[in-house]
């Protein structure tokens, strides 16, 4: 997919080329690098870093500038796939509000279709790159004829279910650029778009990080030399009642605008020569040296479907002091070395791994697990210490066993995994999980480890999983994740396994407290917490828990668990809080919507699955259960009877078109014991049947819309592209 995107693109620029913008214009930046032999399209890598739009072009004749005609020589063929034209962009702006762990991101700007003729029209493409962890919360576009905004439904309440199943527009690409198209636009059209999403704040040594996509390519610039560019950004921060804020730096020049309570504002608007080239990034404390911590309350708004109250306990680990302590571990690493792990991800799973390896203290104990349909130990005397030379000796074994081929079986690296931990509460024992595949006995593993994970305590293993790809059931690894008081992540972008995975290895590792409890939820009715089993505190990132319930905290609550530093008791004391225009609906509604989403996968129950679905309509967080529509409004204009021209009636058309569904799936076992790569489970740019289609057109000369033909392209949709291409010119050329 990211490589079809660039290719595009590629194609794209070199047809700006055709355009001619006047003798006043400012020579247009078009940075097209020289294609070699060698040089692949994901090489080049055009994959936008920010709020992009593209013109999607078939026939190059249209390319043209819409107030500048060059009446060029007509070119002859069509793009055998679109090729896509980013647009001039004419102004930007971003809008974020902090709190928390969660930032809710507004990108806005004007777009001007400047490369397409004004008699003609072309399909506009939006694509952007939503931040760490993100979910799209909303597209709204305006045309001087048509707007267009995106709504969640439910798949159960829809009754165009197969128009959602055959829908090929709306999807990820590498996991966290989203795009769309909307039908035709024509020549010399400004669009004005404004995507919205939530994603998280990384957190490190007391402070949280933001990091919004906002670096804008040179061809994205006007070649207009009057053109006034602003850019506005706008960052509100709630650093939450009991803990410090205080700014650590920025990217991009801010000046603070106000503070009231918890609140302080940031705005920066300016006149810039060229569109921003490095990401918006801002960053602040929010803790001193100790672990602080608190918990807020909040009643449900008048639209939530639970009347339950909503609380949220956190724990932010602080900078120094204690939170440099960590746990002594035993750490076994659970690697999947099938065939479909060949190539460059097990590489980067290798790397990740070797590195962690370095990182353990000699105090800790480890070994590693390699694992197809069999497994194979780097010691068979279970753990050994992490001293230089058995890390030399694990380096040298890795090397030697991470090899791709075989089935997949998960089941029997965990139980062995289990039996090797000491189990005198010395250590702490952890286990990693790394696959990208899914198998059959996914939910009696899962009943496996409840049952030998039930007694709880410094002994029970942590169970920390890692999946990559789209083929491995995330549900199943984070329904491990929840059962051992662990945690999990993934890669659904083979390019982000190594940072992701040494992240998640980093932070797992590094245990302040341990087995932690909240003593006012005993007493309260109809709990229920996300997740039902509390983690650790890490040294690396703040701990939240949250959930629902009915009757009352009291003033005051207490939080317990066990120190690193000699296994001492650890007690906090927090104030119970009103939460004052904080949305924690909002807030956590992902993480909800992924535990309920898990639990029901689980637990087959229809009750959670309705659960997560409503939740996720009144948050707009995206769920398996929902899908996102396209609202189109074409605006009619008309006189009315009346004499004067100036009373017009405004007459509103809504048509709606389905986009894919961007639920991450429950994994697919078929293709696991094919062992085919994640690569292949990533949706098309633009699907074969489209493609079929117009290259039989281009060699017939006319639409060929004969029942045979299409019975033809719908049998060849169903086959690999190099066949289908090739069996289409065969039957083009039976019908000529």
């Amino acid at each position: 997919m990211a490589a079809e995107f660039s290719a595009a693109v590629d194609v794209g620029l070199r047809l700006c080329k055709r355009i001619y913008y006047g003798k006043d214009a400012a020579a247009p930046v078009v940075s097209v690098p020289p294609r070699t032999a060698e040089m692949s399209p994901e090489a080049e890598s055009y994959l936008p870093a920010a709020l992009m739009v593209y013109a999607e072009v078939n026939d190059p004749a249209v390319v043209e500038n819409p107030d500048v005609p060059s009446y060029q020589p007509y070119v002859h063929g069509r793009c055998e796939t679109p090729a896509l034209i980013p647009l001039h962009m004419h102004g930007v702006s971003v809008e974020v509000d902090c709190c928390l762990d969660t930032a809710f991101v507004t990108v806005g700007g004007a777009w001007r279709v400047h490369c397409v003729s004004a008699s003609r029209s072309c399909y506009c493409r939006i694509a952007v790159p939503i931040g760490e962890q993100g979910s799209v919360l909303g597209v709204e576009i305006e045309t001087p004829s048509k707007s267009y905004s995106t709504q969640l439904i439910s798949l159960q309440e829809t009754a165009d279910a197969a128009k959602v199943e055959s829908s090929k527009d709306g999807f990820l690409i590498k996991g966290q650029i989203y795009t769309l198209k909307i039908p035709k636009v024509s020549g010399g059209t400004m669009l004005t778009v404004k995507v919205s999403w939530s994603q998280k704040l990384l957190y490190q040594d007391g402070q949280f990080r933001l990091n919004v996509p906002f670096t804008f390519p040179s061809y994205v610039n006007p070649v207009s030399k009057n053109l006034v560019k602003n850019e506005k950004i706008s960052v509100n921060v709630n650093s939450v009642a009991g803990t410090e804020f205080s700014f650590r730096s920025t990217s991009h020049p801010l000046k603070r605008i106000g503070e009231e309570d918890t609140k302080i504002g940031f705005r920066c608007e300016r006149e810039v020569p060229m569109w921003s080239v490095n990401d918006f990034s801002f960053s602040y404390n929010v803790c001193s040296s100790e672990i602080v911590g608190g918990l807020l309350l909040q009643s449900p708004s008048t639209n939530d479907f639970d009347r339950r109250e909503m609380f949220c306990c956190y724990l932010y680990p602080g900078k120094k002091s204690i939170s440099t302590k960590v746990f002594r571990k035993e750490v076994v690493y659970i690697v999947d070395v099938s065939a479909s792990m060949q190539g460059s991800q097990l590489e980067k799973v290798k790397t990740a791994i070797l590195a962690s390896l370095l990182n353990l203290n000699p105090t800790d104990t480890f070994n590693v697990i390699a694992f197809n349909e069999k497994t194979s130990l780097f010691s068979s005397s279970n753990l050994v210490p992490a001293n230089k030379e058995t890390i030399k000796e694990a380096s040298e074994w890795i090397e030697l066993n991470f090899i791709a081929k075989g089935g997949t079986n998960i089941s029997a690296p965990l139980n062995q995994a289990i039996k090797m931990f000491s189990k005198t509460g010395d250590l702490l024992p952890v286990i990693f999980l790394i696959t990208d595949g899914s198998v059959e006995d996914e939910k009696g593993i899962c009943d496996s480890m409840r049952t030998q994970l039930v007694k709880g305590g410094l002994t029970s293993p942590r169970i920390c999983t890692f999946g990559i790809g789209l083929y491995c059931n995330h549900y199943f690894l984070q329904m491990l994740a929840q059962i051992g008081r662990g945690y999990y992540d993934a890669a659904f972008d083979i390019g982000s396994i190594n940072s992701r995975l040494e992240r998640l290895i980093s932070n797992a590792s590094s245990v302040i407290v341990a087995d932690i409890t909240v003593d006012a939820l005993k007493n309260l009715d109809s709990l229920e917490i996300f997740p039902f089993n509390i983690a650790d505190l890490l040294s690396g990132c703040p701990l939240f828990i949250t959930g629902r319930f009915r009757g009352d905290f009291p003033k005051n609550v207490e939080v317990n668990g066990t120190l690193a530093a000699n296994s001492s008791n650890f007690v906090m004391k927090m104030k119970v809080q009103n939460a004052k225009d904080i949305p924690l609906d909002k807030i956590f509604a992902r993480r909800q919507i992924n535990a309920l989403t898990t639990n029901a996968w689980f637990s087959g129950s229809k009750e959670l699955e309705e659960k997560a679905t409503k939740l996720s309509l009144l948050t707009g967080v995206p769920s398996e259960y929902t899908t996102i529509i396209l609202v189109e409004t074409i605006k009619n204009k008309s006189l009315s009877n009346r004499k004067t021209l100036q009373e017009k009636t405004v007459k509103e058309q809504k048509n709606m078109i389905y986009m894919r569904r961007l639920g991450i799936g429950y994994g697919n076992t078929e293709a696991t014991v094919e062992n085919r790569a994640p690569a292949n489970a990533e949706p098309k740019l633009y699907e074969s049947t489209e493609i079929i289609f117009k290259a039989a057109s281009n060699l017939c000369g006319r639409l060929v819309d004969c029942c045979c033909c299409m019975c033809f392209i719908q049998f060849c949709n169903r086959l690999n592209d190099q066949c289908a291409i090739a069996l289409t010119q065969l039957g083009v050329a039976s019908i000529v």
